[in-house]
């Protein structure tokens, strides 16, 4: 059996039988005897489905079955799309469930959302469908993905953020978001993690199907990572005594409270990421070692925020020619 490495760093093991595929996945690379008990497992769950269980059930079932091998985040999004889906659909057999069925779901959540989150409820439908209906061989026709530029706060933005955060709870973590670091891993770190000048990143407090934020483990292993950052940052944090302290949900919260005040477009602290790429970019910062110090697993994300970078910079490179032509001819 081969073990396969997706994108998103998990791993990924499929196994034919009986003219069925079973496929299971792992957030780290899985021992032979891990994936026998997996893939057993697995056959074993579509072995048990009862005639007439219904999409509903058999979601709740699927989700339950990766509760140990996925993030409680993924797991949380498991368990809600079923109740966002039409009643209607939820109620079906699986053995009632053709392409048409699939088919007439996405038409109806395509009216009135968007189209990445209409990709990803088919992306669960066809998992569920791939586990206990193998049989079915799904080809949905799905809304076209719309483009989107990523905002990337500007450096006047970053600077009166900063100086709004100054001497509150939210100084440490508006820069460490400025570094790059994710808010999952800014509420997880303590000052024990930070050495000298150098942060270790290797977990996350993320919210669980609960409503609870529970602390794991880094999603892949290149999210887990060694940063340095400034002397002045790594002695606040010692000196206080913490990174951040309450709800992550604050953060933004507080954020938004303070761009509002200050007059500036409404941003997320996911986007200091994007400023944190752009930056580096700019500075001409290799693009391997940007995917490092951002813990990207991919580069398409990274790649599309600092390709707006370097187009501005082009356009300003136009620009100063086009003033330095037009010097030359009119003087």
């Amino acid at each position: 059996m081969k073990i396969e490495k997706l994108p998103s760093g998990s791993y990924r093991v499929r196994k034919m039988y009986q003219g069925k595929t079973y496929s299971v996945t792992f957030d780290d690379k899985p021992t032979q005897k891990a994936v026998l008990q997996a893939l057993s497992a697995e056959m074993d769950k579509v072995r048990t489905v009862r005639h007439g269980t219904t999409f509903a059930a058999a979601a709740a079932e699927y989700a339950d079955s990766k509760r140990n091998v996925l993030s409680p985040r993924t797991i949380k999004d498991y368990v809600e799309i079923p109740r966002r889906l039409p009643e209607w659909f939820n109620a079906l057999p699986l053995s009632d469930i053709s392409q048409a069925e699939v088919n007439r779901v996405i038409n109806e959540l395509a009216v009135n959302r968007a189209p990445k989150t209409v990709r990803n409820y088919h992306g669960f439908i066809s998992a569920v469908l791939g586990t206990y209906r193998p049989d079915l061989a799904l080809r949905t026709k799905l809304p076209q993905k719309i483009k989107k530029e990523p905002y990337i706060p500007t450096q006047q933005d970053v600077q009166v953020i900063l100086k709004a955060a100054k001497g509150t709870k939210y100084e440490a973590a508006i820069w460490l978001a400025c570094f790059g670091l994710r808010r999952s891993e800014i509420c997880a770190l303590t000052p024990e993690d930070i050495e000298n000048d150098v942060v270790h990143i290797n977990k996350a407090i993320v919210l669980n199907d609960k409503k609870e934020w529970v602390l794991k483990a880094n999603k892949t292993t290149d999210s887990s990572r060694d940063i340095v950052i400034s002397m002045e940052l790594a002695n606040l944090i010692r000196e206080q005594g913490y990174v951040f302290q309450g709800n992550p949900g604050a953060i933004t919260q507080w954020l938004w409270v303070t761009e509002d005040r200050l007059g500036i477009p409404r941003f997320s602290l996911h986007k200091f990421r994007h400023y944190f790429a752009s930056q580096m970019s700019a500075m001409g910062v290799p693009e391997a070692d940007i995917l490092k110090m951002g813990g990207w697993s991919s580069d398409y994300v990274m790649k599309t925020v600092y390709r707006h970078s370097m187009m501005d910079r082009e356009e300003q490179a136009k620009r100063e020619a086009a003033a330095k032509l037009q010097a030359t001819l009119f003087s």
